[in-house]
């Protein structure tokens, strides 16, 4: 069996099926677009709530260099995901570079966990879309919002981002690069006013002095405090640690543009740039508004959903509130969008591989889009997101979104073993080194989440397994001599 399951499908066959009549997906989208889908994917609630709340509770000012080390975690993953798309430009990501490094069983256990990871993120942000829609046009409660069951914002948004996602990754790019402009340009209004009421008492003491934390039981104890027995800590040092494995999550996202390799007019080239381009700018726009927030009001004044309209009410700007809600659906709208895309590439690739029924793979004769799959996983998402309270769930996305960096990060390594004689036109510098630290520090991010997070993540893998053996593994394209043609 093991020589089964840890079969790999070489690099040379995953192009080679891009191109089957019936899979192939129009190629379509340039470094901007990629760019864009990185920045409308990652600039969302992060940057309209984290930036205040971990500020309030674990860094103080110095939330700016909880940001930045975050976003050097990030980078470390990102170099590794533009080699591999650029080496591999075939949909699925994380998916297809494991399956040409690990074998079919890892990339089994890879694709299901990217399924978890992008849709129930895109549940979970398009409950918060429905919530700031309901406060901006103040809607009733039973339309939208927290209260509303079912949540008909939430199925709106999804429905909306479903039939983008139907149309074309070049509409749906198009789409996002309106609203990515938006709330770009609240953002940087943000900025730009904000930056006029700093007050440089309110960054002392830049870094406070650490304050033991509250201890957690059960299952909302950190592995790694029930692993090492670490006592936890608010501010300081420890406090800066603790923030930045929390807004790492802000960054989330990036690794998607990788899921839009098949549909890239040059992949060995716009790829790396996509990615990397898209992570560099939000890093500095996370930068930018921490330390003009931080500047406006004492840091623990912020403790709050909305920290960015509470500084600019604290300043007497009350109507600025109402641009940065506008802005933060913008923002929210183009997450929904992208999580959506991500979701139905990886599935589409598993399905092409006939890991999953491979009629879901059917591309529209004229759009050229994973059609079939993108409106089933669209109606899971919406019954997810109108019906069901998913906060304690979300952290499931990050533990998943880690996971997937851990193993790419690995498989760059194996691939430069296997397979030296490959063209790479994006090398990550000081193999093995710098895989090494990435996974280590993803690893300790992973370590940071909670105890019942690991044990919900683990209940998902186990009910994969219980579809990959039964099914998966018998009907796989590598499970047999032939490859039939597809209708």
């Amino acid at each position: 069996m093991s020589n089964s399951i840890f079969r790999t499908k070489s690099v040379e066959q995953s192009i080679a099926e891009t191109d089957e009549p019936g899979h192939r997906l129009k190629k379509e989208l340039t470094v901007f677009d990629l760019t864009v889908f990185g920045i409308g994917v990652i600039i969302g609630t992060g940057i309209f709530v984290l930036t205040g709340k971990q500020a309030a509770i674990n860094a103080g000012p110095a939330i700016v260099i909880s940001f930045i080390l975050a976003a050097i975690v990030c980078a470390l993953a990102a170099l590794c995901y533009a080699e591999f798309a650029s080496t591999v430009p075939v949909a699925g990501s994380a998916y297809t570079f494991s399956y040409a490094t690990l074998g079919e069983f890892i990339a089994w256990i890879i694709g299901w966990d990217l399924a978890l990871e992008l849709g129930l993120g895109a549940a979970v942000v398009a409950r918060g879309w429905s919530s700031y829609l309901h406060s901006l046009l103040n809607l009733p409660d039973w339309l939208a919002g927290d209260k509303a069951i079912p949540d008909f914002g939430a199925i709106f948004i999804v429905a909306v981002c479903a039939a983008l996602g139907v149309v074309g990754a070049k509409i749906s790019g198009r789409v996002t690069a309106v609203l990515v402009a938006i709330k770009i340009a609240v953002v940087l209004f943000v900025i730009a006013l904000g930056a006029f009421f700093i007050k440089a008492a309110n960054y002392s003491p830049y870094i406070p002095p650490a304050v033991p934390a509250k201890v957690e039981e059960g299952g909302a104890t950190p592995l790694i405090q029930l692993l090492l027995g670490i006592t936890p800590q608010h501010f300081g040092l420890w406090g800066i640690l603790a923030a930045s494995s929390i807004v790492f999550f802000a960054y989330i996202g990036f690794d998607i543009v990788a899921t839009t390799a098949e549909e890239t007019k040059n992949p060995q080239r716009d790829l790396p740039r996509g990615i990397l381009g898209s992570l560099i700018i939000c890093t500095i726009l996370y930068a930018a508004v921490s330390f003009v927030i931080t500047g406006m009001a004492n840091y623990k004044l912020l403790d709050t959903g909305a920290p960015l309209a509470l500084a600019f009410e604290l300043v007497g700007q009350d109507w600025a509130a109402k641009l940065i809600s506008l802005g933060a659906i913008c923002g929210i709208t183009t997450v929904v969008l992208v999580l959506m895309l991500g979701q139905s590439r990886v599935l589409f690739a598993m399905s092409r591989d006939r890991l999953l029924p491979e009629k879901l793979a059917a591309v529209h004769p004229r759009y050229g889009t994973p059609w079939i799959i993108t409106i089933v996983t669209s109606v899971i998402i919406a019954i997810l997101a109108a019906f069901l309270d998913l906060t304690k769930l979300s952290e499931l996305t990050s533990i998943g979104t880690l996971f997937a960096f851990v193993v790419v990060a690995v498989g760059v390594v194996i691939l430069r073993k296997t397979r030296p004689d490959l063209h790479r036109s994006f090398r990550v510098p000081w193999v093995p080194f710098l895989p090494i630290v990435a996974v280590l520090a993803c690893l300790w991010l992973m370590l940071n989440l909670p105890v019942d997070t690991w044990i919900r993540f683990a209940i998902w893998m186990v009910l994969g397994l219980a579809l990959y053996f039964p099914y998966g593994r018998r009907h796989s394209r590598l499970s047999r001599s032939s490859t039939p043609s597809y209708d």
